[in-house]
């Protein structure tokens, strides 16, 4: 059987697989990742793990901790922090970069953690950069981090592969950041949602890792799960020239240096270059994709996103005919703060000063970064064109730190996300750009193009591909799960439907509501009426992307008390179908049965009860409901594991 880039990883890193197995999408599987980075939330972490019995890391060369998020922060409470997270990964013998050292997702990269053709997750929605080194990085929750603390191990569902074909080549001064505001704009209906996303064609060869790690990195923003690039002779050259700064620099004083040969490396060396290039791993070609999307990259120019919204895209060449007022303008984050960014927003303001209206914040997204800028002289170009510094690592990007945007200011910014609030007051407005842009608008003091290119419309289409179902999927069941479940369909049909909806905020931070008062409220922000239509043990039918909105558990928990043996929907958000599962609670796709369920019973009702029973065969991964056969992803031993402890977290205590 055939295998795309990302099952295939998903595959290596997969265990307790029957034999001969090949992995596809839509797989429950058992995994365990070759690194997991938690940075603040490493305290949150430690929390959890401590709670649920665990006193021992069971590989501490497994997880690595890098403090780099509220580094701002000297008072007194945050150091203290600090200091116990530093004193608890000593203990544990963990990999440990103390704030000051950059960003964690660069320190993953720059260090050899993120290597090509292995699976890295992160308690961080942006470990999704790590793709842009050919390395499957996804983002997981505080229990999945305990959990492979604990076990070495947690699960994944294998999601849809989208590949995206970036052809052609890039015009002179246009960027990574160019493309990925230009993907997110062009495609901005969801066409990606919690989808893996692998890139090809014939323009990879002109993208730098720099480049490629930015768009890796707002492959999150597009709504993907995981954006990886092809391992290839650029992906080669970054990794020998990066060996040889570290051979020259020394090793990095963390535990696992014991792993190293002479003074090479455990992680960066030429040994291990030369063993993945003649092991590297390629997509089969004729491997199965949902989605091919296609872009021209000459037809790419300089755009600006936002406000307050990723996928809102306007040429920055229009713009400047709007004469719009900035107030601060910014060059930090994970996403455009490496040696490139900050050379090319150097040469877009060499000789010339930031407007005297205009606060610029740079920060380096490591030490080693502003190291290499300052002997190349781009952060002295910066610095003396009015720009303000910060330390190596997050702040105002999340809304910490000096620089923050006040009352209706507008600012723009190299950074990933610009959502309202997020940089500062809620009536701030925030833009999204390439560091050359925010470089041109900073000296301009309003959105400007620093390049003389007409604004124009970007070329791309999207194709999508339906998958022949199995005949017979033939799922082993584990003694105790049930190989077939009975239950009346319930049909609420919101799309988007968040968590909001589903447990109403005002009740989240009340500490000791039990998971019976939850599930006597679930739903009240959607439809009063829904809790008392629920009978025991029915099936909750819900639209498409069901549970997004914040990553509250109680959206989970509280269903499942009132009694209903799982939900199925069009889509889940990710956060979403996280924490169910986690919680030992069924999420499963059947899109075609809601599409069914809204043609019979339309919008008119938020809640119909259809008194109509539905099969489903869990060996045969189908459901039977009016006579019609559906199709589901099977219910693999990780995710009937969870089920039968009722969740991860008496999961990892069974194995402690």
């Amino acid at each position: 059987m055939s295998q795309n880039l990302i099952e295939k990883i998903a595959q290596k890193y997969a265990v307790d697989l029957a034999q001969g197995y090949e992995v596809q999408s839509g797989d429950f599987l058992s995994i365990s990742p070759k690194h997991i980075m938690t940075h603040d939330n490493t305290g949150a972490v430690m929390s959890k793990f401590k709670a649920i019995g665990a006193t021992r890391i069971l590989n501490p060369h497994q997880p690595v901790f890098a403090l780099d998020h509220n580094v701002q922060d000297t008072s007194e409470i945050n150091l203290k922090k600090y200091a116990g997270i530093q004193a608890f990964g000593k203990e544990m013998g963990v990999d440990f970069y103390p704030a000051g050292r950059g960003i964690g997702h660069q320190i993953m990269c720059e260090e050899g953690y993120a290597w090509p053709g292995s699976m890295v997750v992160a308690s961080d929605s942006h470990s999704n950069m790590y793709g842009g080194l050919g390395c499957l990085g996804t983002p997981i929750v505080r229990t999945d981090a305990a959990a492979i603390w604990a076990t070495g191990r947690t699960w994944w569902q294998v999601p849809p592969v989208a590949k995206v074909n970036l052809k052609g080549q890039l015009r002179p001064g246009i960027t990574g950041k160019d493309v990925i505001i230009t993907l997110a704009g062009l495609f901005n209906n969801d066409e990606v949602l919690n989808h893996a996303l692998e890139f090809v064609g014939n323009g990879l060869g002109s993208l730098s890792i720099d480049q490629r790690l930015t768009i890796a990195n707002m492959t999150t923003e597009w709504g993907a799960l995981a954006g990886v690039f092809p391992i290839d002779t650029v992906t080669f050259d970054w990794l020998e020239a990066r060996a040889l700064f570290v051979e020259k620099r020394g090793l990095s004083g963390v535990p696992s240096d014991v792993e190293s040969v002479g003074a090479a490396s455990p992680r960066l060396n030429f040994g291990r270059i030369s063993n993945l290039k003649q092991t590297t791993p390629y997509a089969d070609p004729d491997a199965f994709y949902a989605k091919e999307l296609e872009l021209d990259l000459s037809t790419v120019e300089p755009n600006v996103s936002g406000p307050d919204n990723v996928k809102t895209m306007t040429s920055a060449k229009s713009m400047e005919q709007q004469n719009l007022k900035i107030h601060k303008a910014y060059l930090v984050s994970c996403v455009n703060s490496r040696v490139d960014d900050l050379a090319e927003a150097a040469r877009t303001i060499k000789g010339q000063k930031v407007a005297h209206h205009v606060e610029f914040y740079v920060a380096a997204a490591s030490s080693e970064v502003q190291a290499e800028s300052e002997a190349r002289g781009d952060w002295q170009t910066l610095m003396d064109a009015g720009a303000k510094p910060l330390p190596p690592g997050c702040g105002p990007c999340i809304g910490l730190g000096v620089g923050l945007l006040g009352e209706d200011e507008v600012g723009i910014s190299a950074t990933n996300r610009n959502f309202k609030g997020r940089m500062g007051a809620k009536s701030a407005k925030a833009y999204l750009a390439s560091p050359a842009v925010v470089a041109a608008s900073a000296v301009a003091g309003k959105v400007v193009s620093p390049y003389d290119y007409a604004a124009g419309k970007a070329q791309g289409e999207i194709k999508v591909h339906k998958k022949s179902v199995k005949a017979a999927v033939a799922v082993n069941i584990l003694e105790g799960f049930p190989q077939q479940l009975t239950g009346n369909i319930l049909f609420c049909h919101q799309d988007n439907l968040n968590t909001d909806g589903i447990y109403p905020g005002k009740y989240t931070y009340i500490d000791d509501f039990t998971p019976e008062q939850q599930a006597g409220v679930v739903m009240e922000n959607y439809d009063a009426a829904f809790v008392g239509m629920v009978e025991q043990g029915d099936f909750l039918v819900g639209g498409f992307n069901f549970g997004t909105g914040s990553s509250r558990e109680q959206a989970a928990t509280s269903l499942k008390y009132r009694g209903l043996s799982l939900v199925l929907a069009g889509s889940f958000s990710e956060t979403y179908k996280r924490n169910a599962i986690n919680n030992g609670f069924l999420v499963l796709e059947a899109p075609e049965l809601v599409n069914d369920l809204l043609e019979q019973h339309g919008r008119e009702k938020l809640t119909v009860a259809t008194g109509m029973k539905a099969i489903i065969d869990f060996q045969s991964a189908t459901l039977i409901y009016n006579g019609k056969t559906y199709a589901l992803s099977p219910v693999g031993a990780a995710a009937q594991e969870l089920v039968l402890t009722d969740g991860l977290e008496n999961w990892i205590k069974a194995r402690l």
